[in-house]
């Protein structure tokens, strides 16, 4: 029997009455049913400072960087959920983002992106792409959230069935890449 994999849910928004935690408590959920091991990694609990120097160059990490670091460096995978500020991503996300790099060498990515209106963060999607490959991290899958006041409840139930079909093809694609990557850096030795 294979391990589960380790699947952490970033919630890229620390803003007071955030509606995308509805979806970061979706994605946690039902990657558990599908059998990861699925955390949520909340920035409004690591509480980061703004960078100034990434973790690797320095002696005196904010409290939770190290934590946010060993998180993403021990997954097998990621999923990002994160509302669109003003067409990209929240500036908290970004900083979080910018204080690792190595972490993410080849690491699939799944995003969720969501909105208070009909477009379901498109735009994010794109920025987070580019970045993501930048870090040469794989964004594999994506999920646009719309209406999130009206398509998930507080306790991230889908007020919509369509949710459930697209989010299960989001879990089967991010663990096939997270499992081919994984055997493939275990046939290598990396």
């Amino acid at each position: 029997m294979t391990p589960p994999l380790r699947i952490p849910v970033v919630i890229g928004s620390v803003r007071r009455g955030r509606r995308s935690i509805r979806a970061a408590r979706f994605a946690v959920d039902r990657l558990a049913r599908a059998g990861a091991d699925a955390s949520l990694l909340d920035l409004a609990e690591l509480n980061l400072p703004v960078m100034e120097e990434r973790l690797h160059m320095r002696d005196d990490p904010p409290p939770g960087l190290e934590r946010f670091s060993e998180t993403i460096a021990s997954a097998d995978a990621v999923v990002i959920v994160s509302p669109e500020y003003n067409g990209s991503m929240p500036g908290v996300l970004k900083n979080a983002l910018d204080y690792i790099y190595g972490e993410w060498f080849r690491k699939p990515v799944g995003i969720v992106t969501v909105s208070a209106g009909g477009f379901g963060g498109v735009q994010l999607h794109n920025h987070l792409q580019l970045l993501f490959l930048r870090v040469k991290a794989l964004p594999v899958a994506h999920l646009a959230v719309s209406n999130v006041s009206r398509s998930f409840t507080e306790d991230g139930e889908p007020n919509e069935a369509h949710y459930e079909k697209s989010f299960a093809g989001f879990i089967e694609t991010l663990e096939w890449y997270a499992r081919v990557i994984g055997a493939a850096a275990a046939r290598d030795g990396s």
